[in-house]
């Protein structure tokens, strides 16, 4: 389980933190200005997704690399074409002489998104984050992470450059019922986690669970169960929540064909929806959607709810324009403009 939550206003920098219930682990998307988040919250992120690296979606990396230097933390992070260079010039602009007397090692590993291949390099801390060369020979199939607890998947859109979209998701949700506890006089605690990483993982309904605990009079007790036991009177497995994230990009025939498959029947749908449909002038020349686009795009889409994003700053005051618009063309009541 999960929450998803915009770090700014929309009226801000964009960017979408997820951060994954009873774990202490977190994904971001857009690497926006980041001085909403805690570092508390910061040192959860363990995988980032950038669309581009236009300054409002990467500014924030050099406070994230403030946050997490000295502290033995491992990030991923994914970006278009001409990512590593442009991280690499970051990097570039500090002096590093000192970090191998650090305790803890801080590391990044990037793959930069190509649309038949991605390329990945390891920048460590101790080494004074120089490059090193992970792999250039892997095929880009549209997934770009694949892990016991969810997928990412990614697709190139157009915003006068290679703008990438994203699509999480959870591959199943593994609920604790109470009352089966309580029917087989078990207690809750980190044991249940480790159930659920084990379910996951696939692991044989054989495996032994292991349950420590005190009881009223603080005497210990153990128990040990087959996984499988477990799973028949304790588990409920049901689909895992879809999330999609799309933001700079200009409206055509490709990109919303594109954005309609990345985002199908999405639980959430963040998008950008920069302009009225009365500016859709302006719209096209800055590469961005109009509000009404945005609500087209997700009710063919099929998602179940719609999250407006990237409001141009002309809009101050009266934002409700763009919300009211984008609803009525994703609840199909707008006659104003027809269909995109």
């Amino acid at each position: 389980m999960f929450t998803a939550t915009l770090v700014n206003d929309p009226f801000g920098d964009p960017g979408l933190y997820v951060e994954f219930k009873y774990r202490s682990r977190a994904l971001l998307f857009d690497l926006g200005d980041l001085h909403h988040l805690p570092p508390r919250k910061l040192i959860k992120i363990s995988h980032i997704f950038v669309s581009h690296t236009h300054m409002d979606h990467f500014i924030g990396f050099d406070y994230l690399l403030r946050i997490c230097l000295g502290r033995n933390q491992h990030i991923c992070l994914f970006g278009p074409p001409g990512f590593q260079k442009q991280l690499e010039n970051k990097l570039g602009a500090y002096t590093w002489n000192l970090v191998e007397n650090y305790t803890n090692d801080f590391d990044l590993l990037v793959t930069e998104i190509h649309k038949d291949h991605q390329i990945s390099k390891r920048y460590a801390c101790r080494n004074a984050f120089r490059p090193e060369l992970i792999d250039t020979d892997e095929a880009f199939t549209g997934t770009i992470v694949d892990n016991p607890l969810f997928i990412v998947k990614a697709a190139f859109l157009d915003h006068k450059i290679s703008c990438l979209a994203f699509r999480f998701e959870e591959k199943k949700r593994i609920n604790i019922k109470k009352n089966g506890l309580q029917e087989m006089g078990l207690p809750t605690g980190a044991w249940l986690m480790d159930l659920k990483d084990k379910i996951a993982n696939n692991a044989d309904d054989g495996t032994p669970i292991q349950i420590k605990w005190k009881d009223n009079q603080q005497s210990d007790c153990e128990k040990i169960i087959p996984l499988g036991e477990l799973k028949d009177k304790i588990v409920k497995i049901t689909q895992g929540g879809k999330i999609s994230y799309i933001t700079d990009v200009i409206y055509h025939e490709e990109n919303a064909r594109r954005i309609i498959e990345l985002a199908w029947e999405s639980d959430m749908l963040f998008i950008e929806s920069t302009f009225l449909h009365k500016d859709i002038d302006i719209a096209q020349k800055k590469y961005h959607l109009t509000a009404f686009q945005a609500g087209e795009l997700a009710r063919k889409a099929k998602v179940k709810r719609l999250i407006l994003f990237h409001f141009s700053p002309k809009y101050k005051g009266s934002e409700f324009l763009l919300f009211e618009e984008a609803q009525k063309a994703y609840t199909g009541n707008n006659v104003l403009f027809g269909s995109v």
